[in-house]
């Protein structure tokens, strides 16, 4: 069993004691400052959790199945075994930070209800996306 599922599993284990302990400790504990009973939202998000997590872990544990050794099941394996293609980072560009200020307008329209600052704020994203995307795209002299 590879690490990952192990993981997910002793997850699983976890929730499920601190669901029952959960469930115990709302059922049957006294503090005499609420009604008591079962605390239905946390001993459902317990619940759902640890499932969650099982059928997490047995997909992980299925898919480990399937491949080869990974690196960081690899007794000798260095950082960089892991390590796949970074891809190219454009070191100068300005898009980046011109997409988040208009995802901010955008933010701040939508939070304050403005619908001229969500026009403006959507209009200055869709333009700024295109402008990363495309940014390689045309020839350097018309940059």
């Amino acid at each position: 069993m590879k690490s990952s599922s192990k993981i997910m599993y002793g997850l699983t284990v976890f929730l499920a004691a601190m669901a029952v302990i959960y469930i115990f400790g709302t059922m049957y504990v006294d503090d005499r400052g609420s009604v008591m009973g079962l605390e239905w939202v946390g001993a459902t998000a317990l619940v759902l959790s640890t499932a969650l997590t099982l059928m997490l872990g047995v997909y992980i544990h299925i898919t480990e199945r399937r491949t080869d050794v990974l690196p960081e099941d690899w007794e000798e394996a260095e950082v960089a075994d892991k390590a796949g293609t970074l891809g190219f980072f454009s070191p100068g560009s300005i898009w980046p930070a011109a997409m988040s200020g208009a995802v901010g307008l955008l933010g701040f329209g939508i939070i304050f209800m403005h619908y001229w600052l969500i026009l403006v704020g959507a209009l200055a994203l869709t333009y700024t996306i295109a402008k990363l995307n495309f940014q390689y795209g045309v020839p350097r002299e018309k940059h």
